[in-house]
């Protein structure tokens, strides 16, 4: 059993991120949402309780309890009939593989296939047309339990144009040859290409193009779109760094390289809208159907505009799993968005702690 709001929220993803949501209408899905979970998923709904915010409790969705991202790891959070999963996307976890992987158990992939294409082709596609994409992620075949992975293949299905193809494996081995046969093709054909990729690949790829003392100049118009960090490598570079290493050694200029946010705990992915915007603030800006606040690490409090704190997203996509879902990425306000200043160090934030200690309790119990 899926959430009955699956036909609204359809409409609501592929109408796009220039539809706007008004507070009034996203409260009253975000509480449409919180009621289904509470009853469906009995570990969460047990926490909700817990802390006195039932669904007859919460009047909004800033009062929906959240879970730490690191309960993924820990709780099949289906909000349904877990027989009736169609996907299981997992966490990548470290390089020797020791730690513990999150699992997003994924009820109804239309709703996740809705709420990427929308935003994705948004940021990276605004002209509405197929693009060649030349993808620097593995392929779904290469990583097939990979949220990322999936998302390209989805948008390459969808939006790829001829010559559009995976030039990494999973394993991280870049084919430097075909990567290299696409790019001259792409210079000589005089078409924009979108290429999409980890920042850990992309520094592979300068590596090896320094070596054969290769450069290319794309078309006007080509663009990168650029995820993930470095956690876990053994070697990071800044990212104003990165993105004039591209711009060198591709002729794309850093102001169409297009930065996008995402995890496994989370179906909607959040971008900078830069190909979108000529204003240059760089900042990850929220889809209609996700809300963010920035907490207290401690207290779980707002904190004061300009503060730093834990990113805490809504997401309405997430209706099938649980929603409200508390980081441990420190981020910033910036205008309508948010800057992410990357992972808390250290130990898990307390606030985090004490509410995944909580949770297991209960989830013990029921």
């Amino acid at each position: 059993m899926t959430s009955d709001l699956t036909p609204q929220l359809l409409r609501l993803f592929r109408e796009g991120v220039s539809s706007p949501l008004s507070d009034e209408e996203f409260d009253a899905l975000a509480l449409r949402a919180f009621e289904h979970q509470a009853e469906a998923n009995t570990a969460y709904g047990a926490f909700a309780r817990a802390r006195g915010l039932s669904p007859e409790a919460v009047d909004c969705w800033e009062r929906v309890p959240p879970v730490p991202a690191r309960a993924f790891k820990e709780l099949p959070l289906v909000a349904g009939d877990a027989r009736e999963v169609q996907k299981i996307f997992r966490t990548s976890g470290t390089t020797g593989g020791q730690e513990k992987r999150g699992a997003h158990h994924v009820l109804d992939l239309q709703l996740y296939h809705a709420a990427l294409l929308s935003n994705f082709r948004a940021h990276l596609l605004p002209e509405e047309r197929p693009h060649p994409i030349l993808s620097l992620i593995p392929s779904p075949e290469e990583l097939p339990d990979s949220s990322l992975s999936h998302m390209i293949g989805v948008v390459m299905e969808e939006s790829g144009a001829e010559g559009s193809g995976y030039f990494v494996t999973a394993d991280g081995t870049i084919e430097r040859d075909g990567l290299s046969r696409a790019l001259r093709a792409a210079e000589s054909r005089d078409r924009p290409v979108l290429i999409v990729g980890t920042a850990f690949a992309f520094v592979h790829w300068m590596d090896a193009v320094d070596e054969r003392g290769e450069r290319f100049h794309l078309p006007e118009g080509s663009r990168i779109m650029e995820t993930g960090g470095f956690k876990g490598r053994s070697r990071s570079v800044p990212r104003g760094e990165l993105y004039a290493g591209l711009e060198r050694r591709l002729g794309v200029p850093a102001s169409r390289i297009v930065n996008e946010y995402g995890m496994t705990e989370l179906l909607s992915q959040f971008y900078e809208p830069v190909l979108r915007e000529a204003d240059g603030v760089r900042r990850h800006r929220p889809p209609p159907w996700v809300r963010t606040r920035i907490l207290d690490p401690v207290t779980l409090a707002p904190v004061s505009p300009g503060t730093e704190g834990l990113l805490c997203h809504f997401d309405l996509a997430n209706v099938n799993s649980v929603c409200a879902v508390l980081t441990e990425d420190l981020g910033v306000a910036v205008g309508d968005g948010f800057r992410v200043l990357g992972r808390a160090r250290g130990a898990e934030p307390r606030g985090c702690s004490l509410a995944m200690d909580e949770l297991l309790s209960l989830a013990r119990e029921v």
